[in-house]
């Protein structure tokens, strides 16, 4: 239930009003930053919200229920708050943004209106425009497992149980060459055979990219070192003697489980579950029908 003081309250109802808008943005590494569209800069709730950046809202429409409502801000890149480097690097997906109404004259005075979350950002030039999705959004996600033949752990965590901090599953790589941006030579990495890093991971350890992570698509082992290719294309280029951390891939097969990492005690699929042919199969004299399993 939202929440308004008295005195804001006692405010609004005047024929007169000193208000504005005001945005809290949390990202997933805890940074935090203020935004407002007054003139001037405020301070309230422990953050000050900068009016230097040109910040401004859109309507929004609201329902009961569960449907997710959408708004958007629109405002001019600065170094001293956006930057567009750090938009194209993904470093606000998922931010959390709080939308507060603000009398500018005693900032004490405020109420939150809503929680919503960073959705897609478009830029133009010098401007770009973001949405806001409500928490509702997270609804049409899908949730829960799903059963199939293969693994749906993500590589290293605690359902995975295996250790990729050290070598020779996680190496430590210097970018020699940036072929396209898709596509990348790095040196310190070339010692593991073809494929070793397919489906694995890249962190970008120093650089511009710094702290940035890319899904390989492709490994292959050439004289001046390993060639990397990526899923997505990089959306700013590194520099070489850039540094960066690369984790072995894995296809989330029980073969690539069991031989590759020696885990197939924790594997999180069900490589011997039936195909989808198997529903159609029936009894025919072809068929040895001894009380066998059906999977090896």
């Amino acid at each position: 239930m939202r929440e308004i003081s008295q005195t804001l309250s006692a405010h609004l109802a005047q024929t007169s009003t000193t208000i504005c808008h005001a945005w809290r943005l949390t990202r997933t590494d805890g940074l935090v930053l203020g935004f407002t569209e007054h003139d001037h800069t405020l301070e309230f709730d422990g953050t000050v919200f900068s009016a230097a950046t040109g910040f401004r809202a859109s309507e929004v429409e609201t329902g009961l229920g569960l449907e997710a409502d959408a708004a958007s801000v629109a405002g001019a890149f600065s170094d001293a708050a956006i930057s567009s480097d750090d938009l194209a690097l993904g470093r606000y997906d998922g931010a959390r943004v709080e939308t507060f109404l603000v009398n500018w004259q005693t900032p004490s005075d405020h109420a939150l209106l809503s929680t919503r979350e960073l959705g897609e950002v478009r830029a133009a030039g010098p401007a770009f425009s973001a949405e806001l999705r409500s928490l509702a959004a997270r609804l049409d996600q899908p949730h829960g497992r799903l059963y199939g033949r293969r693994c749906d752990a993500d590589l290293g965590d605690g359902r995975c149980g295996k250790d990729f901090s050290a070598p020779p599953f996680r190496l430590t790589g210097t970018l020699v060459e940036v072929i396209d941006e898709m596509t990348l030579i790095v040196s310190g990495v070339e010692d593991r055979p073809a494929a070793w890093f397919d489906n694995g991971h890249l962190r970008f350890t120093s650089g511009l990219l710094s702290g940035v992570s890319f899904d390989i698509s492709s490994h292959a082992v050439e004289a001046a070192g390993a060639r990397l290719g990526l899923w997505t294309p990089l959306a700013r280029l590194p520099a070489p003697g850039d540094r960066m951390h690369v984790s072995a891939g894995c296809d989330k097969s029980y073969e690539a489980c069991s031989a590759k990492f020696a885990n197939g005690f924790n594997f999180q699929g069900f490589p011997f579950l039936p195909g989808s042919d198997f529903a159609y199969g029936y009894a025919d004299s072809d068929t040895v029908h001894d009380g066998r399993p059906i999977v090896p």
